[in-house]
């Protein structure tokens, strides 16, 4: 649901050298020191693939990928890239897990789907996990995490009709993002989008995000609930604090409102907890889950309390959801992830990024740090990202530009100290580059 950089910036042409050839990547890779290898490598042609058929949503390079191991990705050409992208934090286990591919490839021979109208063994054993891990008692499976939070603002809305008074109204945080289907961009505070497909769903009253006063001033008697994500990723990596989160737990079970936490980003092991509400020792009446839930298949979850699971037969259903394909995936990543030990080294590779990150911030003059884990954004204090991001996918380094001032990490939760130094490495080069004019 991103673009690799603001969607006014395309990039420029990639200059990786085809696989198997030495380059500034692979030496950084064998070698991660910060040597400088060749700063110069030979351009290529774009792909001889016609692309035409694709529809034109986004500013997409002329390359095209064809396979993917670990944080690796090839492209047509042969050519290598380290990906710190993973499809926007999707692929949490890396391309091609061993342990994603064989249950893709048992339950492909076994069962796809017998219809949403009936259980299958892998919906109910994916819904079972993430209610044994969350604390929460009901699951619905879905296909996205804009499906998802489509969900959520439904469920909240019949808890207000059946609870509330038929309140209606979900205060929801500026520039959030949940989704791209109309409800969820009129849900979301991206400014970008308020003349957009207009006239959009009405009831989602806006507040500074770690504004508690805010919040508390915008309930009213319409009020059914607050809306948020715990880390703000497209907007470039905004936690919401502990204290804060805290307090608008209490604030909301004060006042008989629900509390949703849009987890679609920081859900699944990426924040080094398996959920991201668990750093603030809170739990939500309704959360989603997206992006990493299928480690790369699409597979999402509307997670709620027994309490706030208010549906009703035909209130809510999806074609796919709970498709026994996607959910064996879920399974996979789910049992992965909860593994000893896994989240351990999630959070350890988490502070290894940013110390590096922090050394080579010092280096070129820009900022602080923002996130958690394995999301963490780096301010540039120039516009420079997107310049910064057309340089290294050129050296064979994909990165993230959500805001101009901003780049974004969310490698594989599996990405090691070596990968994390050859990305350190190329970054340096390509900092020193840009910085230099």
């Amino acid at each position: 649901m991103n673009d690799l950089v603001s969607p006014e910036t395309s990039l420029g042409t990639p200059m990786a050298p085809p696989l198997g050839t030495a380059s500034a990547i692979d030496s950084h890779a064998a070698s991660a020191t910060g040597a400088h290898a060749a700063s110069a490598m030979p351009p290529h042609a774009a792909s001889a693939i016609d692309t035409s058929a694709v529809m034109n949503v986004t500013p997409r390079p002329p390359i095209v990928f064809a396979a993917g191991e670990g944080s690796w990705l090839t492209d047509t050409a042969g050519r290598r890239y380290l990906d710190f992208i993973q499809g926007w934090a999707v692929n949490c286990l890396g391309h091609g897990h061993p342990a994603l591919v064989q249950a893709l490839a048992q339950q492909a021979q076994t069962l796809l789907t017998p219809s949403p109208a009936f259980y299958n063994d892998q919906m109910v054993r994916l819904c079972t996990l993430i209610a044994q891990q969350s604390g929460m008692e009901r699951v619905f499976l879905c296909n996205s995490g804009a499906e998802a939070n489509e969900g959520a603002i439904k469920l909240a809305r019949k808890w207000g009709a059946l609870h509330r008074d038929g309140a209606y109204e979900i205060i929801t945080m500026d520039h959030g993002f949940h989704g791209r289907t109309l409800a969820t961009m009129s849900a979301s505070g991206k400014p970008a989008w308020e003349a957009l497909f207009e006239p959009k769903v009405t009831g989602f009253p806006k507040v500074p995000l770690n504004d508690l006063a805010a919040v508390e001033a915008a309930i009213g008697p319409r009020t059914v609930a607050v809306m948020l994500e715990p880390i703000q990723g497209e907007a470039g990596v905004f936690p919401a604090t502990v204290p804060y989160l805290r307090a608008l737990r209490d604030l909301t079970e004060r006042h008989g409102v629900l509390l949703i936490l849009d987890e679609v980003q920081t859900g699944i092991g990426r924040t080094g907890r398996f959920f991201g509400f668990e750093h603030a020792g809170i739990r939500p009446d309704i959360m989603t889950l997206g992006k990493g839930l299928g480690g790369g298949v699409p597979v999402a979850a509307l997670v709620a309390t027994e309490a706030a699971a208010v549906f009703a037969h035909g209130d809510q259903g999806s074609t796919f959801g709970g498709n026994a394909l996607a959910a064996a995936a879920g399974c996979a990543v789910m049992e992965t992830i909860a593994a000893p030990g896994f989240l351990e080294q999630v959070s350890q590779m988490g502070a290894y990024l940013a110390d590096r990150l922090a050394a080579l911030s010092a280096k070129h003059g820009c900022g602080g740090l923002r996130g958690q884990g394995l999301l963490l954004a780096l301010d540039l204090e120039r516009p420079i990202g997107p310049a910064v991001v057309e340089l290294a996918l050129a050296r064979g380094l994909l990165l993230n530009a959500p805001r101009p001032d901003s780049l974004r990490f969310m490698p594989a939760l599996t990405v090691g100290s070596a990968e994390v130094d050859a990305m350190i490495a190329i970054l340096d080069e390509v900092l020193g580059e840009v910085t230099a004019g």
